[in-house]
């Protein structure tokens, strides 16, 4: 999804050899890496901690026939959802509208797996993309910023797309299709990208790889950090213009979006028993995870509490499809909660029935001194002992992950 006109006609290629590592890859992805942030889009609305609207028509300079809202009825969360839809109306000056949703200046990454689960519509003319940029997009241009289309679709084709551009005393562009495949079903569209190569994968399925090792061919705008950004255009250089075939509106739904970066650990299940039972003791103040006063009532808190053996101090981990896991409080068969669903700092967290949604959902991270941090999946946040504290009933919450010992825990097995 190019900030300059792009096509399969008018890309400027860069087909040098050493910028093909396969040309017929094919493999699985590679499972050895830690969650580090993610939106399950679970709450009530888009997350302004994580996403902004980029608003406005002109073309995007591709001749793009669609006005970028910030209006819910082109952007808004439906049945844990992002929904971006394309409506046919007149609007800024242009007969159609959509949304465009980024991350930049909130969330940014350098390198890992990038991975999105996501279904889309067909028709002539539409074009969505899951996408990142530059962070320094704002001081260098396109495309010294650099873009990874990590998945786009055009018209009512059987197949996405993977490229890169980059600048190499001009626009250089690499990638092409992938293997067939129903877009108008769900199925997760990731990139591993390291220090050496991107890959681009469908449920974990290979189908195009680009070497970045060492600058080679002036990759450089890959070795810095880029944001990520959701949209659905209407129209351009590449799909053309819609036409009576075309149904509106055109719905693009993404269940998640989840980055995973290697931390140099083992993945947690290669040390945390599905179905054990654990007590969580906190590093900085050696007491357990607790529920207040052993209560069994959806909302009770949780605290840290002198380790006394108690059932209310006992969590059973479940791990969940996505490998992230459910903790199980003995006593009360309640689960591990974010209030609310929340994603700010200081969000309390409690007890809950258990309800399988993101707040209830943890990556279990192994630190490299043995201890353990637990990620929200819903927040991408840690669970957290308010302002280090050491005495009995100090709360527990969610904090941006510091590193510090509020978030290290021990978990001994039972």
């Amino acid at each position: 999804m190019k900030r300059l006109v792009k096509g399969p006609k008018s890309f400027i290629f860069i087909m040098i050899l050493s910028l093909v590592v396969t040309l017929i890859p094919i493999s699985t992805a590679n499972a050895a890496y830690n969650l580090v942030w993610s939106d399950e889009f679970n709450g009530t609305g888009i997350d302004g901690n994580n996403w902004s609207f980029e608003t406005g028509g002109g073309g995007w300079g591709n001749n793009e026939l669609e006005y970028y809202t910030n209006r819910s009825e082109n952007a808004r969360i439906e049945s844990g959802n992002l929904v971006i839809e394309a409506r046919k109306e007149s609007y800024g000056g242009m007969n159609y509208t959509s949304a465009r949703l980024k991350s930049q200046g909130k969330k940014s990454f350098k390198y890992g797996k990038i991975e999105a689960r996501i279904k889309m519509p067909k028709g002539q003319g539409l074009w969505p993309a899951f996408w990142t940029l530059g962070a320094d997009i704002g001081t260098v241009g396109w495309p010294k910023s650099g873009e990874i289309d990590i998945m786009e679709h055009v018209n009512n084709e059987n197949n996405t797309n993977g490229f890169i551009h980059w600048d190499a005393n001009g626009h250089a562009s690499y990638g092409g299709a992938s293997q067939a495949v129903d877009v108008t079903q769900y199925h997760v569209y990731s990139i591993e990208w390291t220090s050496s190569a991107i890959k681009w994968f469908i449920d974990g399925v290979q189908f195009k790889e680009a070497n970045i090792a060492n600058n080679i061919n002036s990759t450089e705008e890959f070795h810095k950090e880029h944001f990520i950004l959701l949209n659905m255009a209407v129209g351009g250089n590449w799909p053309g213009s819609p036409d009576g075939s075309t149904v509106f509106p055109a719905k693009m739904y993404v269940d998640y979006v989840r980055v995973y970066q290697d931390g140099g650990t083992p993945p947690p299940s290669s040390s945390i028993v599905n179905g054990g039972t654990y007590k969580l003791i906190n590093v900085t103040s050696g007491k357990a995870l607790d529920v207040a006063s052993a209560g069994t009532a959806p909302g009770t808190n949780v605290q840290i509490w002198s380790d006394n053996g108690t059932a209310a101090q006992k969590w059973t981990l479940y791990q969940n499809a996505d490998g992230t896991y459910k903790l199980i409080n003995v006593n009360s068969g309640l689960a591990l909660d974010v209030s609310g669903s929340g994603t700010a700092d200081g969000t309390n967290v409690q007890a809950w029935t258990d309800l399988g949604n993101g707040a209830q959902k943890w990556s279990v991270v192994q630190n490299g001194d043995g201890s353990y941090k637990l990620i929200n999946a819903n927040s991408g946040k840690a669970l957290d002992v308010s302002a280090s504290g050491t005495a009995d009933g100090t709360n527990v919450q969610i904090w941006t992950d510091n590193g510090t010992g509020a978030q290290k825990w021990t978990l001994v097995k039972l």
